[in-house]
């Protein structure tokens, strides 16, 4: 077989040889299954055409008004900017940061850091703080919600629909442009860059100092006896191989603390001029089944529901069950791992829904939504969920199936 840069599983470590997987390809672990890489249609120059693009739309989607509302002769026009500011004026802090964050500054961030990267790999010039911009891009990325706040400003069109008359505005079709451009950029991640540069010649090939240990920032493989920080990035190499359960534990039981009110409290206060109501997350979702948008409910359910419970109890099953079963029910838990994993971010469709509502159906004297106690709560389940994902290290049973040893060299398929 010919040979290659090595590339190693970032669920079991699995070394294999990369190799081209032809157009429209993907590359999958041998031991668990996960997909290591994929190879598009595309070159990198439409690539880098494409994140234009995506720029371009997300400027018009958060620059013009989402939606226009009028009721009884009061107009209002709507940008997710404005709605955050209102959120923010009305003294809800900690949401108005929480999704300003994650719907507008780290899809921004990641939208730019991978647009730069992609034309200095074009251009065959690397910045010297390659490394230091490709960890931010990777840190960055799980946060970065912009796909989800799309999801929410659908459901907040529909709820909102029965108190106002309603207009679509040229900010929403950029967020749903945005949805596609991005779905697509999205497998740019920091390791599709590190490849990309890899094999361009601009970059240390992954492998060429000997197969031993691996960067977790980059995943460059290094020779057993490397230590410091990584030859390629310039990261440092960590010591605890593992990371560290209790930390995990701590997080999960954070966040079954602040589910309880998350799901007890009021997420939002409708007031209107027949009088004043409470809603709490699944109120919401029986809302929306009775509006006849039972697509949307189930929707929500999902994520607002049904994810976070599944996370928490998915990884107390894989710290409980730590011990390996055999190949087979490793491979499972992995998978398990990865779907946690995926879903994570998708919890905080409701808390952008809030924000939203709160801004659209802002009619002083004739109706008005506040943020209520549960958003910050339920938002704070979606961060040490996802944080404790993160800390979770996939890694540990299949060393312990291995007997912690190296494992061995595979060619990619």
């Amino acid at each position: 077989m010919p040979r290659g840069p090595l590339i190693a599983c970032p669920y079991c470590d699995t070394l294999h040889v990369r190799l081209d997987p032809g157009a429209r390809g993907r590359a999958e672990c041998r031991c668990c299954g996960t997909v290591l890489y994929r190879r598009g249609w595309l070159s990198l120059d439409q690539w880098v055409a494409l994140a234009w693009a995506c720029l371009a739309v997300f400027a018009i989607a958060q620059w013009f008004p989402i939606v226009r509302l009028s009721i009884q002769g009061h107009d209002l026009s709507l940008t997710y900017w404005q709605a955050l500011r209102l959120c923010w004026d009305r003294g809800y802090y900690g949401v108005s940061v929480m999704t300003g964050l994650a719907g507008f500054w780290f899809p921004l961030l990641q939208i730019s850091l991978t647009l730069w990267v992609m034309q200095a790999i074009a251009a065959r010039r690397l910045p010297p703080d390659l490394g230091r911009t490709l960890r931010l891009l990777d840190r960055l990325a799980p946060w970065s919600m912009a796909t989800v706040l799309i999801l929410a400003i659908l459901v907040s069109v529909v709820k909102v629909a029965g108190l106002a008359r309603l207009q679509v505005e040229p900010g929403m079709l950029g967020f749903l442009a945005l949805c596609f451009l991005l779905t697509g950029l999205g497998r740019w991640d920091a390791r599709a860059l590190w490849r990309q540069a890899e094999d361009a010649g601009m970059v240390p090939p992954s492998g060429r100092d000997g197969r031993g240990r691996v960067c977790d920032a980059c995943g460059c493989v290094q020779a057993p006896q490397a230590s410091g920080r990584c030859l390629r990035c310039g990261a440092a190499l960590g010591h605890a191989r593992h990371g560290d359960a209790a930390q995990v534990w701590a997080l999960l039981l954070a966040a079954a603390v602040f589910y309880v009110p998350a799901n007890l409290l009021p997420i939002m206060e409708v007031r209107t001029a027949l009088g004043r109501s409470d809603h709490t997350i699944l109120g919401g979702v029986i809302e929306l089944w009775r509006y006849g948008s039972w697509d949307l409910a189930v929707i929500v359910f999902v994520a607002s529901v049904l994810v976070p419970v599944t996370k928490l109890l998915a990884l107390a099953f894989l710290l409980l069950r730590d011990r390996p079963l055999g190949a087979q029910v490793q491979r499972q838990r992995t998978r398990l791992y990865a779907a946690v994993e995926f879903v994570g971010q998708w919890s905080m469709l409701d808390v952008f829904v809030v924000v939203l509502m709160a801004a659209m159906a802002n009619f002083p004297g004739l109706s008005q939504i506040s943020v209520g106690p549960a958003a910050l709560n339920f938002g704070a389940v979606v961060v040490l969920t996802m944080w404790a994902a993160m800390r979770y290290d996939p890694r540990r049973g299949w060393d312990v199936l291995r007997g912690a040893r190296p494992a061995k060299e595979n060619h990619g398929h």
